[in-house]
């Protein structure tokens, strides 16, 4: 059982590395990890040297086990889940959406917090009840399996903006796509 807040990750050398342990560094975390132009490996070192306050500090032969800690944190302390699971949510996406879900529940801007523990952020996350965010994360579940009612095919053909999830392309998609527009012209 997890009864603190982690603010640094203890690897298998028995030396705890500070972290930075805000959400909205998280949240930068997740927007690096979610660029579809950086390789595995890049992911690896973008967790690393964003997490991890002194990764210069930490010897190479701990970066996997760095990884696999900083990934536990990121999961609340929770074992890494199996990624089967259809994507229903983008951090970045739907920010907008979730933070006033996320006020609710904790009862005050959080955005205007100097600092607040990602598991505390995540903690409200998980408590958010019925809200927009949850609508939208609800019809694009339900939009997967083929199964809305009338009444959320009209929200979706109101809130498309909203509810479609963007793919994000690489630079060589985006320039294929730019040469395409050209020869149009």
């Amino acid at each position: 059982m997890n009864t603190t807040l982690p603010k640094a990750l203890k690897l298998s050398d028995e030396v705890s590395y500070p972290i930075r342990w805000d959400y909205r560094a998280v949240l930068d975390l997740f927007e690096a990890l979610n660029d579809p132009d950086t390789t595995p490996q890049e992911r690896g070192l973008y967790l690393l040297t964003i997490l991890y306050k002194d990764f210069e500090t930490i010897p190479a032969g701990l970066w996997v086990d760095a990884v696999q800690k900083g990934l536990w944190f990121l999961n609340g302390g929770e074992p890494t889940p199996a990624r089967n699971a259809p994507k229903l949510m983008d951090w970045e996406q739907d920010f907008s959406i979730i933070i006033p879900a996320i006020n609710r529940v904790a009862g005050m801007e959080v955005r205007a917090l100097p600092a607040l523990h990602w598991w505390t952020f995540l903690g409200y996350y998980q408590e958010i009840g019925d809200c927009t965010f949850a609508q939208v994360v609800s019809i694009r579940d339900k939009q997967r399996r083929g199964k809305l009612s009338k009444e959320e095919r009209e929200y979706y053909a109101r809130n498309r903006h909203l509810v479609d999830l963007k793919q994000k392309l690489t630079a060589d998609e985006q320039d294929f796509i730019a040469t395409l527009l050209k020869k149009k012209r």
